[in-house]
């Protein structure tokens, strides 16, 4: 156990680390022409920190197209790995929290409902070395807001949930963090994210240090 009692620092991925958030949008948009519809921030809104397939579905059932369920998923994954083996943009703070973590040998893990194929150019630009491990939302039976995803990183880690924080930026995220027994820190996105009680809420990853993980893990 590190010093403090914090073991382990899981962090998700769209939208905390990297801003991907635009990219989704773009994405979304064109494979909704695709199938014959069209595709508003407002419904984007509906789908934050959650699956591919939730995307799908929602989009088949917006459009009553008889495309395809996976040849959908697959437009979706297309068109994401193509952007982002090209740009993957980071978000404010990302880099310094990351090299923060690493340098005073608190292990990490990348937890995301992103597909692995999806996962893999980001690892490769924002640095592997940062991150023990990674779990992808193809890689477990249920994605977030349950809370498998991170009770996964925790066990594979050795970690205790409990001595483990989150970094999450929306609301399914956030509640598979709690249901977990993860301490989390919320930078909201898209949508809003209360204070509660176990959850520390900031504006920005630069507003998070080490110091401060350490605590929420005491």
């Amino acid at each position: 156990m590190t010093r403090g009692g914090l073991q382990a620092v899981l962090f998700d991925m769209d939208g905390l680390l990297i801003d991907s958030e635009s990219v989704w949008l773009e994405v979304e948009s064109e494979v909704m022409a695709w199938l014959g519809g069209e595709w508003t921030p407002a419904h984007q809104e509906r789908l934050v920190g959650g699956s591919l397939y939730v995307a799908v579905d929602y989009m088949l059932e917006l459009t009553g197209a008889d495309a395809p369920r996976e040849e959908v998923g697959r437009r979706m994954l297309d068109g994401m790995a193509g952007r982002l083996s090209s740009c993957v943009p980071m978000m404010p703070g990302a880099k310094d929290l990351l090299a923060a973590v690493r340098a005073a040998g608190v292990p990490a893990a990348l937890v995301s409902s992103s597909h692995r194929r999806l996962i893999e150019p980001v690892l490769d630009a924002v640095g592997r070395e940062h991150f023990a491990l990674s779990v992808a939302g193809d890689e477990v039976a249920r994605t977030k807001p349950d809370p498998e995803p991170y009770l996964t990183a925790a066990a594979r880690l050795g970690a205790v949930p409990a001595r483990c924080v989150v970094l999450e930026d929306s609301p399914n995220g956030v509640a598979a963090a709690e249901a977990a027994g993860c301490a989390t820190v919320a930078v909201p996105g898209l949508l809003p994210i209360p204070p509660a009680p176990g959850r520390t809420v900031v504006d920005s990853l630069r507003r998070i240090d080490v110091e401060m993980l350490r605590s929420l893990a005491a």
